[in-house]
């Protein structure tokens, strides 16, 4: 018979040694703070293409003329007093050329148009920048259309707002329809304009004041912040209900609440692992969280089910021999699916960077305190539970071969 490991020996150790690490994880909260990242925090959303100025238009009629650029044509809406209310199209499929399209824009009374770089638009599409204006007038209206000379990276973008704090920069889309998500996080002494405005600064002076475009800009408040963090919380506490049921439904009372302590054990180890490296607390955290989540509650009802199997064919009045028999029976399961697991996550953390490394780095402590709560955290729980056991099943089958005693 396979030597049966006593990890009941350890079970109050782990608990102190868990509690221990989760009041530090408390603890360093109350005095530093969590790092919330831009997805907690009041900020600004800017969406900016990188391109060349194509040409510039301008209105001088009474009527009120707006460009709306969409990714098959650019429209002129005209509306207002002085002129009929019309939309003027310009497809791209018929005017392939930026100097087609500033002839049929010069089709509309009063608007005037100059072409300073013509060239095929193929794939490409003409954009203004939004956080200006859209609307005609006297003041010429710049129009952009990228090209492959114009594309850079999102590093170049990164470096050209290095002095702002709290700055996250995606890259959205391939090539010459590349175009860069900046977040930013604004203090209660900024305001979105002014930050809008410092962001254009910064950008103009690393790229070229007619080569910026903002195709959409967004401001985030404090009060959708604040929900953020509240729906996070709620999303948490309704994924442990359910698995909490869940396991009641299964197993036993005692079993179920077992699972869910480990799971929250473990989601405390995490926290307290951001809190301590100050990592960014983003919804990438949330993410890897319940990930985790899913993973622990997994190990830990492998060990229970085995436990209940046990329970029917082990004859001993003891309920630890039970438990350190199922441990062993799967620590080899537990350890191995934990360490394979990862491999993965640990090439992740070498060789990405952003939010998909700090991503790997909260995986990769969840998946070993995953492994370390279902065998000691929840056998701990459990036991105490089961001091005043009677191995009732087991008296049943005990004429089976199958049944194991113990000494």
């Amino acid at each position: 018979m396979k030597k049966t490991i006593h990890f009941s020996k350890f079970f109050t150790g782990a608990v102190v040694l868990s509690a221990l690490v989760i009041i530090s994880g408390i603890a360093s909260i109350v005095l530093r703070g969590v790092n919330f990242g831009l997805d907690f925090k009041p900020g600004m959303i800017e969406e900016i293409r990188i391109a060349p100025a194509v040409m510039e238009v301008t209105y001088t009629g009474s009527a009120t003329v707006s460009v709306d650029p969409s990714a098959t044509g650019l429209d002129l809406v005209v509306s207002g007093v002085g002129d009929e209310n019309r939309t003027v199209s310009v497809p791209y499929a018929e005017y392939t050329t930026v100097a087609a399209v500033a002839e049929q824009l010069k089709t509309v009374e009063g608007v005037s148009v100059s072409v300073l770089k013509d060239g095929v638009l193929g794939e490409n599409v003409l954009y203004v920048n939004s956080a200006s204006t859209t609307n005609l007038s006297e003041n010429p209206l710049r129009l952009f259309a990228p090209d492959a000379a114009s594309v850079v990276n999102a590093d170049e973008v990164r470096a050209a707002l290095q002095d702002f704090e709290s700055v996250d920069v995606k890259t959205l889309g391939t090539g010459v329809s590349t175009s860069y998500q900046i977040r930013m996080g604004v203090s209660k002494d900024e305001t979105g304009k002014n930050m809008q405005e410092a962001t254009a600064l910064a950008l103009s002076d690393a790229f070229g004041a007619d080569k910026v475009a903002v195709v959409k800009s967004d401001f985030i408040g404090s009060q959708f912040s604040k929900n953020l963090v509240r729906d996070s919380i709620l999303l948490v506490l309704a994924t442990l209900l359910l698995i909490w049921i869940y396991a009641t439904i299964r197993f036993h009372w005692d079993f179920a609440l077992a699972s869910v302590i480990a799971v929250i054990h473990d989601a405390f180890v995490m926290i307290t692992f951001i809190t301590w490296t100050q990592l960014e607390f983003s919804t990438t955290t949330i993410a890897a969280i319940l990930t985790i989540v899913g993973y622990s509650i997994n190990a830990t009802v492998v060990i229970l089910d085995r436990v209940r199997s046990n329970m029917k064919i082990v004859d001993t009045a003891n309920f630890k021999d039970i438990l350190n028999l199922a441990l062993t029976e799967t620590f080899s399961r537990s350890v191995i699916t934990t360490v394979t697991t990862l491999f993965s996550v640990v090439a992740l953390f070498v060789f990405t960077t952003g939010t998909i490394h700090d991503f790997a780095e909260v995986l990769i402590v969840g998946l070993i305190s995953g492994c370390y709560s279902s065998i000691f955290i929840s056998g701990a729980f459990i036991a105490c539970t089961r001091r005043n056991f009677k191995n009732e099943g087991a008296v049943a089958v005990k004429a089976s071969s199958n049944v194991v005693q113990f000494e």
